[in-house]
């Protein structure tokens, strides 16, 4: 029994500390990265890029699924994006309330005949609508039949112009100069193919948002929302930005990515066979560029230019938690031929066993290593002092990577100001991994059990809206004599 508890302790340890190793050295050089590219924006005039005539066209495209309450809205926001040559396509993927009807009248719409090219597959198109207002001419909507979010993507490729995709949730958030920022890599091409980017998505819960704007930033008050602006800050500047600077980033997320339309038709467009479609996507187009021997490159842009509203509750959040596990699975388990094939370089021997190793598994590995511990301890096996020593190592370093993510948000893009917020901010990093982090791992072996059980679906993602400004109280008339 000792052997066997000794060898268990050492590849338990082990693991552990590879996984810190590995974003310590993952934080320090996203850190270097952002504050590099922080200083050379600085300098970079983006209104050569709005008024350049060169400029290639962006087709955004925006599923919507019963969107009615805030798609008006959604679609202004959208509309009044900075770049000087762009269209807006939103995909209404068989909505069951009055989605389309409320687009028609707001932008009196009419339907036209086009001429559609089904590059990519997708469910029918049953009509395609445009606006007769010259102000909104660039303002395209697509009614089709119900066939969830990667098919009414595929949808807008079909009837997209753009030679340039990006693909959005249409209830984001996005800053007005995102796509400036986003076409600057395709812009700035050598000797590799930008193939797509991708930008920081952060959590908009309770910050102040007027007229599809951001106006004023605040940490949410729910506690579960505030733990994911933390989960937030360690994934996309302590982690995706290092990723992108070795070109081996696998994931774009799907709130908000920029791509190369050509390239993603070439690929087959998104899979209707997985949840993870935004990850999948990514993935076989590296494949693709792989298996051509195309010098390629997927970039990130560390600015945050997507705001989007997170789960504010339990049941919604373990949803989310539930068919991200599934989708990465899905995506593993398709693309395994990469897994250690020299073949495909980075990918291959770096980012793909990562994310089996570290991603996958770290969950499993961890309730694993908590489980046989603690019934070890019980045993008597190991020794109280090293079982509690060993937690709180596990738990300081969780807090001090938390507390850097929050200081790298402040020595950089400053997006909470007041003391107050970083204060909460600093707390939630205290007290997450007592509450916030179990709950996620347990969400993370329930996808795993769903997925071999063959769940496919998305599940519910109720919404509760992002905030607006209090209107203004209304004022008296100061009486005259």
């Amino acid at each position: 029994m000792s052997i066997w508890a000794d060898l268990f302790t050492y590849l338990f340890l082990l693991y552990t500390l590879v996984l810190m190793l590995i974003y310590s050295a993952s934080a320090i050089a996203s850190y270097r990265v952002i504050r590099q590219h922080v200083a050379e924006t600085s300098f970079v005039d983006y209104r050569q890029i709005l008024t350049s005539p060169l400029s290639p066209k962006i087709s955004i495209i925006a599923p919507a699924y019963n969107e009615a309450l805030n798609i008006v809205d959604n679609a202004m926001s959208l509309l009044a994006l900075e770049y000087p040559n762009f269209e807006v396509v939103i995909v209404n993927d068989g909505s069951k309330d009055d989605t389309l009807q409320r687009l028609i009248d707001a932008y009196k719409l009419e339907k036209t005949a086009l001429m559609i090219q089904q590059r990519v597959e997708c469910k029918e198109i049953l009509g395609v609508y445009k606006a007769q207002d010259e102000a909104v001419s660039h303002l395209t909507v697509v009614d089709k039949r119900n066939g969830g979010k990667s098919d009414a993507l595929n949808a807008g490729i079909n009837v997209c112009s753009g030679r340039m995709i990006a693909c959005i949730d249409v209830d984001c958030v996005l800053e007005r100069d995102a796509l400036l920022r986003m076409i600057k890599p395709f812009l700035e091409e050598t000797d590799q193919k930008v193939i797509a980017t991708g930008g920081v998505i952060r959590l908009a819960n309770d910050c102040v948002v007027s007229d599809g704007r951001l106006i004023q930033v605040n940490v949410p008050r729910n506690l579960i929302a505030r733990a994911q602006v933390l989960e937030y800050m360690r994934a996309f500047l302590l982690s995706r930005v290092a990723w992108a600077k070795v070109n081996g980033l696998l994931l774009i997320s799907g709130a908000l990515g920029l791509f190369d339309k050509q390239t993603v038709i070439e690929a087959g467009g998104y899979s209707h066979k997985t949840v993870g479609e935004d990850m999948e996507l990514v993935m076989r187009m590296r494949r693709m560029m792989e298996e051509r021997r195309q010098p390629y490159a997927v970039r990130y842009i560390p600015d945050p230019l997507c705001w989007t509203e997170g789960p504010s509750g339990w049941q919604i959040l373990g949803r989310q938690r539930n068919r991200w596990t599934r989708g990465l699975m899905d995506c593993l388990k398709f693309h395994r031929k990469v897994f250690f094939n020299p073949h495909y370089r980075i990918m291959g021997l770096v980012s793909y066993p990562f994310w089996f190793f570290y991603e996958w598994l770290a969950p499993i590995v961890e309730s694993l290593g908590l489980i046989a511990s603690l019934l070890l301890w019980i045993l008597g096996v190991i020794n109280a002092s090293s079982f509690w020593l060993l937690l709180a190592t596990v738990y300081s370093y969780a807090v001090c990577l938390s507390c850097f993510a929050i200081w790298v948000d402040q020595k950089t893009y400053l997006q909470y100001r007041s003391k107050r917020d970083l204060g909460r901010l600093i707390l939630m990093a205290v007290i997450e991994p007592f509450f916030y982090h179990p709950f996620t791992v347990y969400s993370s072996i329930r996808g795993n059990i769903d997925y071999l059980r063959g769940k496919k679906g998305w599940g519910s993602m109720t919404r509760q809206g992002l905030s607006k400004p209090a209107p203004a109280p209304p004022t008296t008339p100061t009486p005259t004599n």
